[in-house]
């Protein structure tokens, strides 16, 4: 029932699946050896050299829309890989057209796209593992699981060195993602850029969808005001009085930021603060949809405010993360590359 709940609601943020399957010829290129190039634009499902969906522009901004060049955002995209019969085993090709086109037109679109004015966006496709590996059943399963991740990683980390050495050119960058995307931003930020030179050329990183234990990380500190730089924000977002099994089980209290308020002494906003989200219809504002209280390591808000909320029960709003507050971090990240030009 609950993955019903949670297709359903997948529906009314990202509209008809059967948008994209129209698009697939659009994705026919073969990988040689399975592996991506990262020299060749079609590894990339956005890039500012090419046209695609993170250029998208919400109807509503479009008029006031004035994009910049000088700060760099790489956003790695969480599992679109979700099929339970492992179709291609515990990773997905990088050249399959459905799933690229799947990719595209749900979280490059809705997702990366609240970039798009603060920077270039580079989202590179990568060998992601299946949903699946996060819910290993047996000894064997986890093996797998931890080897699906690190192949899926190591993509990630050469999509990043390939893109540092010919594109980045000295900018300032942002590090982005959701999901599966933040289990490897997590361990990028921790690896390859903590304690380096690269670190104070990090705007902020918005590691969203995925737990970030206190002390994960050694000298990146969490954003505790909205104009603070080299800093991370991160929420899981649950419904209002929603405790789930697996947060429980937690041993210890994870780091939450508020995305409407951006400060860590206001851990309460309103829906009335909310300048908006982004969900069924990319060109339309919702307006106040949605909450944001920090409780316990999670982000609650009361129900979302959208047509047809009536027919959703599920108290997970895991997929809707960056949609329930797509106008607010857009102009959070314009906020603290304001800020970081002025430092």
């Amino acid at each position: 029932m609950q993955n019903r709940m949670l297709f359903f609601f997948m529906i009314l943020l990202f509209g008809c699946t059967e948008k994209y399957y129209s698009h697939t010829g659009a994705y026919r290129f073969k990988s040689a050896d399975g592996k991506p190039d990262y020299s060749n634009l079609d590894y990339w499902a956005a890039h500012p050299y090419k046209q695609d969906l993170s250029d998208s522009v919400p109807q509503p901004l479009q008029g006031n829309y004035h994009p910049d060049s000088t700060v760099d955002i790489f956003f790695i995209h969480p599992t679109t890989y979700t099929s339970k019969e492992k179709n291609f085993g515990w990773n997905a090709p990088v050249d399959n057209d459905t799933l690229n086109a799947k990719t595209d037109y749900s979280t490059i679109l809705y997702q990366a796209s609240v970039f798009n004015e603060a920077g270039r966006v580079f989202a590179p496709r990568y060998r992601q593992a299946n949903l699946a590996a996060y819910y290993p059943v047996t000894q064997t399963d986890t093996l797998q699981a931890i080897h699906a991740f690190d192949l899926a990683y190591n993509d990630v980390k050469t999509a990043f060195e390939y893109y540092l050495s010919n594109w980045n050119k000295g900018r300032p960058f942002i590090i982005a993602s959701h999901s599966q995307g933040t289990t490897h931003a997590k361990r990028l930020i921790k690896e390859y850029i903590e304690g380096t030179n690269l670190q104070n050329r990090l705007v902020a990183a918005y590691i969203i969808g995925i737990v970030i234990e206190p002390g994960y990380f050694n000298s990146l500190k969490p954003c505790t005001n909205p104009n603070q730089t080299g800093c991370f924000c991160s929420w899981r977002t649950f419904k209002e009085g929603y405790i789930p099994d697996f947060v429980a089980k937690e041993k210890f209290t994870a780091i939450v930021t508020n995305p409407i308020t951006w400060d860590s002494s206001r851990p309460k906003a309103d829906r009335k603060e909310n300048p908006g989200g982004i969900l069924l219809n990319f060109n339309k504002k919702y307006a106040n949809t949605a909450d944001a209280i920090i409780h316990d390591g999670i982000l609650w808000t009361r129900k979302p405010k959208f047509f047809g909320n009536i027919l959703y029960t599920s108290k997970n709003f895991h997929i809707a993360d960056y949609n329930l507050y797509y106008y607010s971090i857009r102009q959070n990240v314009q906020q603290r590359i304001n800020a970081f030009w002025k430092k």
